[in-house]
């Protein structure tokens, strides 16, 4: 079984996260107020150290390829890809969506279905739904919120909702029962990242270093400043 790193930054947190015959040795999730993938470098040579490892015998690094904060997503993929170049290991993508809904689907019985959904400013959200065993029941998409969302799926089953978009959707699911919103906060970590990159070791399923990108899932969009009329 392999040594696995594993990053994730896709929101304003860092995570690092490190495991070895598919079971956790060293997590580190920090959160700030501004982005905090900053600490990114750091927090890797902590991990590592404190393991009582060398970089070097890493087996593969993992990488939250996104849907997320594109500055943020952009510092983990490249650093992820530098260090599988200059390691010459390979480089295993896991969607930042399914290692979120990893943390809460244990918590909750069969018939659950769960929507992890990341902040993309306004009332849109990055989301997908899944099932207890992590199957896709609607892919991974930009959604505006509002109370057509999910109507059909809150109608046969209750649905969790959960990430740092989640406040968008707690005013418009309110009165609906099906629709369940835990106590506490949930954000991405590293830690279900290598929880699922282990299978996908396991299974030689590695992306190509050179050619690999974020998964942006929309293009970046920016405000460019009105032109002063002299």
């Amino acid at each position: 079984m392999p040594l696995l790193l594993s990053i994730d930054t896709s929101t304003r947190g860092c995570s690092v996260a490190l495991h070895q015959n598919g079971q956790l040795v060293v997590n580190y999730d920090l959160l700030a107020e501004k982005s905090s993938s900053g600490m990114l470098t750091t927090l890797i040579g902590n991990a590592v150290e404190h393991a009582g490892f060398e970089l070097a015998e890493v087996d593969a690094f993992a990488v939250a390829k996104g849907p997320g904060s594109y500055t943020g997503l952009r510092i983990a993929v490249s650093t992820a890809k530098g260090l599988c170049f200059a390691l010459e290991k390979p480089l295993i993508a896991v969607n930042t969506l399914e290692a979120l809904a990893l943390q809460v689907s244990s918590f909750y019985s069969d018939n659950y279905l769960f929507c992890p959904l990341l902040d993309a400013r306004r009332m849109e959200v990055y989301c997908a739904l899944f099932d207890k065993n992590l199957n896709s029941v609607e892919p991974t998409q930009a959604k505006i919120m509002d109370a057509d969302s999910f109507k059909e799926v809150l109608a046969k089953q209750p649905v969790v909702f959960f990430g740092d978009g989640a406040a968008k959707c707690e005013s418009i699911f309110e009165t609906n029962s099906n629709a369940v919103f835990p106590e506490i906060s949930v954000y991405p970590s590293a830690r279900t990242v290598g929880q699922l990159a282990t299978v996908l070791f396991e299974n030689q399923q590695f992306e190509d270093v050179v050619t690999f990108e974020p998964y942006y899932l929309k293009d970046f969009m920016t405000t460019t400043p009105k032109k002063r009329v002299l």
